[in-house]
């Protein structure tokens, strides 16, 4: 337990309540009181998010990135909790003034997962003029790039949500992320798509906890720090960067994704037309015994170097 740790301490964790989320929140919330040896106790608070409250519009029609974190973190702000654990590819490259993102427990797979009741493996593989459902931009771009004749639908909703709308006959196929799957213990359900189909979002498969670190005592700090997996942090810091340099929001396409591999930091980033027509691709490496301002520093690269590709401008999605 970090010194100065005051004994008996409750700490409040704000969080969506998805079922998907209360499993992340859960899991800090037992690691804190792991790490606190006994003297601390984690209290959840759930939230129903804007972003929760859409079930058939995609993101951008309602406000863009941050509606899945926005209440959660005036919650934060105002003292109604001490933290929150966020998936981190919803949070925005702005946060809130005063609040930190403290603590990047271990990486999930972070592909995306393609499930079809119907036992075909792939959207390659799918019948021509098939349809497939996702609110995901990034998703539904890179699915129209490898299938221009597919037609996509809008899903949202939960896991349980969207795998009942398969069941009910709304599309033939549709996405999850490989790393809520593997926290909810479903993987038998997708296929894993390869990373060169389908570059993830930024942070996908990464949960994150913010706070407001002047707010807190300094041993409380140390205490979330603990929860650091190193691999994970120094991943999140690259694609953070991407995404801040390209100034990413739910209008543009976009995949950005680090990993170490084989001694080096790998980093493929990529923007697509909204149809899948044109896609811009850009990969680098580094040694794996680097700095956080170096892998900040390819993150917003490769990030420079697509907008260069793409003419300066990037392209977005209309609002339907």
């Amino acid at each position: 337990m970090p010194a100065g740790l005051a004994p008996k301490l409750k700490l409040r964790i704000g969080t969506r309540g998805s079922p998907l989320a209360l499993v992340q929140a859960r899991q800090v919330g037992a690691d804190l009181e792991r790490l606190g040896n006994g003297e601390v106790t984690c209290e959840i608070v759930t939230f129903t998010t804007g972003g929760d409250k859409l079930t058939t519009q995609r993101l951008i029609n309602a406000g863009g990135k941050g509606l899945f974190t926005r209440e959660i973190d005036q919650a934060v702000d105002d003292g109604r909790c001490d933290l929150a654990v966020h998936s981190l590819k919803d949070v925005p490259g702005a946060l809130p003034d005063g609040q930190a993102l403290l603590a990047f427990p271990k990486r999930e797979d972070p592909r995306d997962g393609f499930i079809s009741l119907t036992g075909v493996k792939s959207a390659r593989d799918l019948p021509e003029g098939a349809t497939v459902g996702t609110a995901s931009l990034r998703r539904e771009s890179q699915t129209l790039a490898m299938r221009p004749d597919l037609k996509i639908v809008t899903f949202r909703g939960n896991v349980q949500t969207r795998m009942k709308k398969l069941e009910d006959g709304l599309a033939d196929a549709t996405y999850l992320a490989m790393s809520g799957l593997e926290r909810l213990e479903m993987t038998h359900v997708a296929v894993p798509v390869p990373i060169s189909d389908m570059i993830p979002a930024a942070g996908q498969g990464i949960i994150t906890v913010a706070a407001r670190p002047d707010d807190l005592d300094p041993a409380v700090v140390d205490l979330i720090k603990s929860l650091n997996h190193e691999e994970s942090r120094l991943a999140a810091t690259a694609e953070r960067a991407f995404l801040v340099e390209l100034d990413g929001s739910c209008r543009t396409a976009m995949g950005g994704h680090a990993r170490l591999e084989d001694g080096k930091w790998l980093f493929d980033g990529e923007v697509l037309e909204p149809d899948g027509s044109r896609r811009w691709m850009q990969a680098d490496a580094l040694s794996g015994d680097v700095s956080d301002e170096a892998l900040a520093g390819l993150g917003r690269s490769i990030g420079e170097r697509i907008r260069e590709a793409a003419g300066g401008d990037l392209p977005a999605f209309e609002d339907d």
